[in-house]
């Protein structure tokens, strides 16, 4: 290799698969680079080597759009030389004589594989007395660096960088199935369906648009959530069903004892979400349910909930405490500021948090559950978010393909 300006990427746990299954999701990961790459239309050649990924054009463009990739552990703008000690210790020097100076904690860190020659400690001497002889009197420490800089001699080459920029770590996404994600306006379900995405699994999102039941702002803020998430899949479509529950919640506030309010209405919701599922040949429902945050959300509830449906029910969020949600929600940017009225007329004063599963027979068995379903089904809107847009598709079928 020569010498050149390139984007390190560094996979962690993909490579604790098997080779096959590696392979398969190497495949999936540089597919997701190049649709991240293709889509803010940066020029790129991408390299790939065992535990390393170089990819050679803009790097200062190409780094911060490659760090959002799921799967990726970090970044780095690296130059890349021949694996040779003194050309590596050539371009360190150049990245220490901007940022290292006299007094500063100082460290190196070197690696080699497949290189013969000298030792990993020996390259990292190497390293540093070509720095020393520049830049005199820095004092080296390994524990508290105040800079450091990284050196890799491979067998293809060397690799110097000074700076490891965080990647969002997890599967690439694609390669652990797809799922419906029951979104909505709120902080909750967005972070966990970007969680469900960061292990690999697909989205399509379900919101249960309450009508005159809900707040104003909530079928925008849904909207708002897809279209910000589709930032995190560039290049592949993020479905939203949107659908009409304003007939269910008149049935059930007319029919049935509205202490259990929100049992009725989240059993419903997963009804609903399960048809287009397996609609669509989806695997599973996402929800943003938390232990014990909500009424309906007591492990009793939560029960109740789950055995409305066949579907596996995933909650990734269940353990999280709110600060780290709310966290995470910023980080990614669905955390909304001001999101305006969010509220639920149908909420009771006193919503139940425990109950019992022959009571919730009961009262269903007061509504035609079957038919309010396949009505909530056949209303449903289907909605594109992609990079960050979000259009409305005309439905000529009820399914759609998974690459929209």
């Amino acid at each position: 290799m020569e010498q050149n300006r390139a984007v390190m990427v560094r996979i962690g746990e993909l490579w604790l698969k098997s080779e096959p299954v590696k392979k398969q999701f190497m495949l999936a990961l540089t597919r997701n680079i190049k649709a991240a790459l293709d889509t803010q239309e940066i020029p790129y050649m991408l390299e790939e080597y065992r535990g390393r990924l170089l990819i050679f054009g803009d790097a200062a463009r190409i780094a911060p759009v490659v760090a959002r990739i799921f799967g990726i552990v970090d970044v780095s703008i690296c130059e890349t030389t021949t694996n040779r000690p003194e050309d590596m210790a050539k371009t360190a020097l150049t990245f220490s004589e901007k940022k290292l100076k006299s007094g500063m904690r100082f460290a190196v860190r070197a690696r080699r594989q497949h290189v013969s020659g000298f030792t990993s400690q020996q390259l990292a001497g190497m390293i540093a007395d070509a720095i020393w002889e520049k830049i005199p009197d820095f004092v080296v420490d390994l524990d508290d660096p105040e800079y450091e800089i990284f050196v890799e001699a491979r067998e293809y080459g060397g690799i110097v960088y000074d700076e490891r920029i965080p990647g969002q770590g997890g599967l690439p996404l694609g390669t652990a199935g797809r799922a419906v994600a029951l979104l909505s306006a709120g902080i909750d379900s967005p972070v966990a369906a970007w969680l469900m995405m960061r292990r690999g699994v697909v989205i399509s999102g379900v919101f249960m648009d309450g009508g005159r039941w809900a707040g104003s702002a909530t079928r925008d803020l849904a909207m708002d959530n897809v279209r910000i998430l589709s930032t995190w899949c560039p290049g592949r479509g993020l479905p939203l069903w949107i659908v009409n529950l304003e007939p269910f919640f008149d049935a059930m506030m007319t029919a049935c004892d509205r202490h259990y309010t929100c049992l009725f209405c989240k059993r419903f919701m997963m009804r609903v979400a399960e048809e287009v599922a397996k609609e669509n040949k989806m695997e599973g429902i996402v929800s943003g349910e938390n232990l014990g945050q909500v009424a309906s959300q007591t492990l009793q509830n939560m029960g109740v909930i789950t055995e409305s449906v066949k579907l596996p029910v995933l909650r990734p969020l269940l353990t999280y405490d709110k600060e780290e949600i709310v966290a995470i929600s910023r980080r990614i940017g669905t955390y909304h500021e001001s999101p305006g009225d969010t509220g639920c007329l149908a909420v009771p004063k006193k919503p139940a948090t425990r109950s019992a599963q022959d009571l919730i027979d009961t009262e269903e068995n007061k509504l035609e559950m079957n038919e309010l379903v396949r009505q909530a089904v056949e209303s449903a809107e289907l909605w594109i978010a992609k990079d960050g847009e979000i259009f409305q598709k005309i439905l000529t079928e009820r399914t759609i393909d998974s690459s929209v």
